[in-house]
């Protein structure tokens, strides 16, 4: 059983908690997938508090356009098959350096270290607190460049 039918099992969320906690479980799933395709720096930040467009931005790395291209794939397969969802709206760069999947309550960004690095979208929303990856997902051996180590704490 996976996480999303725990959730909708439960049967004891209010609706508005459970929105939000399936939308947490869509961000986890994404995270879990991007490094199952060795995706480096990934970062689920909590927006809420900050954005009315989304809950959770869910942000990797990947070292070229065809890891770029395999990252995205695995996410959309991972949250269709655990959460049964699509996403609403797809995107690409030209040069393959950056694709994003909205889901609506998550938006998931895949970058090339280039393009992350330029356009350093954590840092936009520096004040959302990020997910312990670890402790929620169960992901111990992401390895992060210096600079999202040291936002990361």
């Amino acid at each position: 059983m996976s996480e999303i039918d725990d959730v909708a099992q439960a049967g004891q969320l209010d609706e508005a908690a459970d929105k939000k906690a399936f939308a947490r479980s869509c961000a986890l799933i994404a995270a879990r997938a991007a490094d199952e395709k060795k995706a480096t720096d990934i970062l689920v930040q909590d927006v809420r508090a900050l954005v009315s467009i989304t809950d959770y931005f869910v942000i990797v790395t990947a070292a070229n356009s065809r890891q770029v291209d395999a990252i995205i794939d695995e996410i959309e397969e991972a949250l269709f098959e655990q959460a049964h969802v699509k996403p609403n709206h797809t995107e690409d760069s030209r040069d393959g350096s950056w694709s994003l999947l909205d889901y609506g309550d998550v938006v998931v960004h895949v970058f090339m270290p280039e393009a992350r690095e330029y356009y350093r979208l954590e840092e936009l929303w520096n004040d959302a607190p990020a997910v312990d990856l670890a402790k929620e997902a169960g992901l111990t051996d992401v390895q992060y460049s210096e600079r999202i180590s040291q936002m990361l704490g």
